[in-house]
């Protein structure tokens, strides 16, 4: 039996579940999220807890077993707490503003960088350098962060660039006149 995957999922009061078939819908505070179950699995909810169950013991059946329940505990912690994403720019004249649903970013090249954010998704910017992506879905958020840091990563000379806040950059000594 998979270890994650026979560890029941407690709901939240504020949460609402909705199981059809292998589709599982979400509701909470934070937004909605949908989840088409992997093969092999089913889910059930009983006395406010999610059970995710298999069908077969071959090897892709224990890991989908395993998947879906993490996806569908992720999406539990998605719709009643939020996740969140910081980003911290580096770098002369670099700055980030948030245009409706857009994000402006001036990053030393000759145009700004335009993003568009995706729905149930927010962005924040304070002080012109530090960005806040909240939301709902863990793969989203993640995927919106990886985005934005991939216009202009971390360089290794003088650290410019956009990082996770918390990362550490390893630095290179340039070159020198002998």
């Amino acid at each position: 039996m998979s270890r994650i995957g026979k560890i029941p999922i407690v709901i939240p009061a504020q949460v609402k579940v909705e199981v059809k078939g292998r589709s599982v819908a979400m509701q909470g505070p934070k937004g909605k999220l949908a989840f088409e179950l992997p093969p092999h699995t089913t889910a059930a909810v009983a006395d406010s807890k999610i059970t995710v169950t298999r069908d077969g013991e071959n090897a892709e059946a224990k890991a989908m077993h395993g998947l879906g329940r993490a996806i569908l505990n992720n999406m539990v912690k998605g719709v009643s707490e939020g996740y969140v994403k910081k980003l911290e720019i580096h770098g002369v004249g670099f700055k980030a503003a948030v245009q409706g649903k857009v994000v402006n970013l001036s990053l030393g090249y000759s145009h700004p960088v335009n993003y568009t954010i995706p729905d149930q998704i927010k962005v924040t910017v304070e002080e012109n350098t530090k960005l806040t992506i909240e939301g709902p879905d863990k793969q989203v958020v993640g995927m919106v962060a990886s985005e934005i840091r991939s216009f202009y990563p971390p360089e290794p000379y003088k650290g410019k660039g956009v990082r996770y806040s918390g990362e550490k950059i390893i630095r290179k000594e340039g070159k020198t006149v002998q």
